[in-house]
């Protein structure tokens, strides 16, 4: 009998490099698209579009960089609370593990084993799973690795509509970015779903859906203040 396939191992990476490419490639794209429309010249278009890759880059490092390490910090915090409580009173908290079992359907009788043996086990453990909801203890979440690993997805993302605009034929700039930033969210909404055992179509779909929004708005307000430059 072959074994079922599970992807919940994959949300928490899939999650920041799905979010990081996809604001590179709505933002960039986006950008582009509203100086162009806007009437700038080539270079300075040129100049905005990585003027805003590095600004988004080192954004989406510095937010990942400080959500990730508040996380951490009130994953530990948590755990230090808990670690205190069951110095304090053991008794108290070998109770609460056991009615947290039995509320998910173990047997009161049961339930009180089970939790005296998963706490002779590791009684911080389970109470970080059964009463926190924390499959392992604090320090997983690594600042770094989320700030580097989002960088390096709005970088990828980002570079599509600008080398786009970079290449296009003159006259062409404003299509080429708009195809492309199409095709990329488009291959980024396939990918993530099918790295996550998901739906490729709605997937697909609401990347570009939305991503069309942002680029057809931010058209339309270069249109409005067309400036020459």
């Amino acid at each position: 009998m072959p074994k079922e396939g599970h992807y919940i191992n994959r949300s928490n990476w899939l999650r920041a490099a799905v979010l990081g490419a996809n604001d590179g490639i709505v933002s960039i794209s986006s950008l582009l698209v509203g100086v162009t429309s806007a009437g700038m010249a080539t270079g300075n278009v040129a100049l905005t579009g990585f003027a805003g890759l590095t600004a988004g880059a080192l954004s989406m490092a510095a937010g990942e960089y400080v959500s990730v390490s508040a996380q951490a910090d009130v994953e530990a915090a948590d755990l230090e609370r808990e670690r205190i409580a069951l110095e304090e009173d053991p008794d108290y908290e070998l109770e609460e593990l056991a009615e947290g079992l039995e509320n998910r359907g173990v047997d009161a009788a049961l339930a009180v084993k089970v939790a005296t043996q998963m706490t002779d086990h590791d009684a911080l453990g389970a109470h970080a799973r059964e009463e926190l909801g924390m499959f392992g203890l604090a320090g997983q979440a690594n600042p770094l690795q989320a700030a580097g690993a989002s960088a390096l997805a709005f970088a990828l993302g980002g570079a599509f509509p600008l080398i786009a605009a970079l290449v296009a034929p003159a006259g062409y700039a404003l299509m080429a970015i708009a195809v492309t930033a199409v095709l990329a969210l488009a291959l980024l909404g396939g990918g993530g779903a099918r790295l996550g055992g998901a739906p490729m179509r709605s997937a697909i779909i609401r990347a570009v859906v939305w991503g069309a929004l942002a680029m057809t708005v931010t058209a339309a307000l270069g249109q409005a203040f067309h400036v020459a430059v």
